[in-house]
Formats: C-alpha cells, sequence, structure tokens
C-alpha cells in the first residue's frame, strides 16, 4: 500500500507540471477537459481495485 501511495504521489507531480504547462500556454479552456478526463480515470482505477466495480458499473 505505501509503494502505492508513493507513486500516486510521483503522478501528482505529473498531473500539476501539465496544468502548469496549460496555464502557461494560456490554454486555460483545456484545464477543464484534462481535470474531468483525470477523475474518470481515477474512478477506474477505484473501480477496479475494489469490490464496488459492479455499482459503480450501473452509473455508465
Amino acid at each position: 500500500m505505501k509503494d502505492f501511495l508513493l507513486t500516486m504521489w510521483n503522478n501528482l507531480g505529473v498531473v500539476r507540471e501539465l496544468l502548469q504547462f496549460l496555464w502557461q500556454r494560456k490554454l486555460w479552456w483545456l484545464i477543464p477537459m484534462v481535470t474531468v478526463l483525470l477523475l474518470f480515470g481515477l474512478l477506474l482505477i477505484f473501480a477496479s481495485a475494489s469490490g464496488v466495480g459492479p455499482f459503480i458499473y450501473t452509473l455508465f
């Protein structure tokens, strides 16, 4: 579990750099799209890693 959290913390640095890049290039309109895609990805990871998958499946 500790390795997983460490990996996720390192990946958050990548997300932060991506958002900084979009902000500096004045691509503000992409930030909501990237955020929604990241949240959707986290939802899929959470669904596959737990027993909540059948309940999340009904949302789609």
